[in-house]
């Protein structure tokens, strides 16, 4: 309890992914939160997001009030940040199965190493399966009230968790990580990069020399592990599937945020994103910018929809091997697609990224000066206009 006011419980909220805040369970639980009484004590709360690409649906759901979305943190992060000045945590997370949640929880807690304070999960809160997990024991019978309201109100129970974790462990040198959750055909995404596909059960990441080497049960996409470079298998951000599976509320022309400067018609910075596309926002904030270009077809479909919040157009180059990782992706009219033809995205990207460093130019006298280079380099396009 706050040691300034004995009748106030702090209380830390770790929000985790777009579907706990797209499916309005996030709001509910801090309205639930607010709600509760006990012994007069007044609760205040604290919320930040875990991860990134909550940071959209954070946007579209009009919650940047209530959710801090001003730092990259991966989860653990969070936790930590808000343990420094809070009696008790939450960690709030909607996961594609009850397994993959429960295996999500652990890891978080166990990398945060938070053993002196209460941790309680909430997962899947609108679904059959969905439960509460209390990490460390509760300290009080604030706590205790406080969980079993919590219990009740959602209708979920009190349960031990299910999983053990991290599936990692190393054989002949090589080092091999089983992914739970994952259905056939979904896209595999590692620091924000595609590099595989699910083609079957169970789907193990297998690593030499911190370099990902094999899909066992997975098709590998080189294309994306050569983007990938170095990784460590047991910190390494690991996506599956669509990354937003129900987009709604798209909250359009919000660019007078704070921190985005944009403007079409008058030279700024040309700013350009090869991989994490999910990280763009980081990268244009504070900066004048007149145009962003993507390189590759999934960077170009994340850069895309995150940037039509903020009206702003993009010129992206792709060579055609775009995954399915966004449902119903939007782009800002006026953006320009570039398909390359004859050669990589990539090596098209490497190329750009040498003649327009240090540049600054209208958005018009960028894309056509990429259309220079492509035609003095005899490079095959076709252009999508939007």
């Amino acid at each position: 309890m706050d040691n300034n006011n004995k009748n106030t419980a702090n209380i830390g909220i770790v929000v985790h992914g777009p579907e706990i805040i797209d499916s309005g369970c996030a709001k509910m639980i801090f309205d639930l939160l607010n709600d509760f009484n006990h012994n007069s004590t007044k609760i205040k709360t604290m919320a930040k997001l875990g991860g990134t690409i909550g940071r959209v649906a954070v946007i579209d759901n009009n919650l940047e009030t209530t959710i801090d979305i001003s730092e990259k943190l991966v989860p653990s992060e969070s936790l930590k940040k808000l343990n420094n000045c809070n009696d008790i945590l939450f960690l709030i997370n909607y996961g594609k199965s009850k397994e993959t949640g429960h295996t999500f929880g652990k890891i978080v807690v166990e990398r945060s190493n938070i053993k002196n304070k209460t941790v309680i999960q909430i997962e899947r809160p609108k679904e059959k399966d969905g439960t509460i997990l209390i990490w460390n024991t509760p300290k009080n019978d604030f706590e205790n009230k406080l969980i079993n309201y919590l219990s009740n109100k959602l209708n979920l129970p009190i349960e031990n968790c299910i999983s053990n974790g991290l599936t990692i462990w190393e054989e002949h040198n090589n080092i091999y990580r089983e992914l739970h959750g994952v259905d056939k055909g979904e896209a595999i995404m590692l620091n924000g990069i595609v590099v595989g596909r699910a083609i079957g059960a169970p789907v193990i990441l297998v690593s030499n020399n911190n370099k990902l080497i094999n899909i066992i049960n997975g098709e590998i996409k080189w294309h994306g592990v050569e983007k990938l470079g170095e990784i460590d298998l047991k910190k390494v951000i690991i996506k599956t599937g669509i990354l937003r599976r129900h987009p709604s509320n798209i909250n359009k022309n919000k660019k007078n945020n704070k921190g985005y400067e944009y403007d079409l018609s008058s030279k700024g910075e040309v700013i350009i994103v090869n991989h994490a596309g999910e990280d763009v926002l980081e990268e244009i904030k504070n900066k004048k910018v007149s145009a962003v270009i993507t390189i590759g077809d999934d960077t170009t479909t994340i850069c895309g929809d995150i940037l039509a919040r903020f009206d702003i157009k993009i010129i992206g180059i792709t060579d055609g091997d775009r995954d399915d990782i966004l449902k119903n992706p939007i782009i800002t009219e006026g953006s320009n697609i570039f398909l390359i033809k004859n050669c990589k995205d990539d090596d098209v990207g490497e190329m750009l990224e040498e003649k327009l460093k240090d540049k600054n130019m209208t958005y018009i006298d960028t894309l056509n000066y990429i259309k220079e280079i492509l035609n003095k380099n005899k490079i095959d396009y076709g252009i999508d206009e939007y």
